[in-house]
């Protein structure tokens, strides 16, 4: 094989390359905070755990009747991400947002509304939170009301919308790769 070629790495590397949790709660994370609002699914809520930590996010608030660890269905998809990401159990969302407003955060819903602008098409101010919706209805409309802008992905089939995991991973990735960009 070619030193040049691509080469996968190995589970050994790859596990060598990571911090450990306390080097984890030593780094400095985005000022991303993120609300959940009655997610049904654990394993959905496994996934926004581990695409949390992968991006690095500040806080994970799961609100409403969004289940919390500890679980087994939460811990099957989040892979030990429980540990590593900074989150809380709060059963009212409304009172998260006004505190995170309150504290200089910008609130964005990810969702389809009539004022919905393209996710990567938009100028985002930092500290944000992001929200979350459930995985049918969506955000609720009272919740909608405390946003100062939502975000949508557009999409160019038959579905109007992704499943909320999916959704989330690409928001919050491009969101951490613009406070990278900018130093954040």
């Amino acid at each position: 094989m070619a030193d040049d070629a691509i080469r996968k790495l190995t589970h050994q590397e790859l596990k060598t390359a990571r911090p450990s949790l306390e080097e984890l709660g030593k780094m400095k994370r985005f000022p991303v905070t993120v609300v959940c609002e009655d997610i049904r699914s654990l394993y959905n809520v496994g996934s926004i755990f581990r695409t949390s930590d992968g991006a690095g996010i500040e806080k994970l608030y799961l609100c409403g009747y969004t289940g919390h660890p500890p679980r087994p269905e939460i811990d099957k998809t989040a892979l030990g991400s429980v540990e590593s990401v900074p989150w809380e159990y709060r059963p009212n969302q409304f009172e998260v947002v006004r505190g995170l407003r309150g504290s200089g955060y910008r609130i964005v819903a990810l969702e389809h509304t009539g004022r919905s602008v393209s996710y990567d098409e938009t100028r985002y101010e930092f500290p944000l939170c992001l929200v979350l919706g459930n995985e049918v209805k969506g955000i609720t409309d009272e919740l909608l009301s405390l946003c100062d802008m939502a975000v949508d992905i557009p999409m160019h089939g038959l579905k109007q919308s992704l499943n909320v995991t999916v959704a989330y991973g690409i928001a919050v990735y491009h969101l951490a790769g613009l406070c990278k960009k900018s130093g954040l």
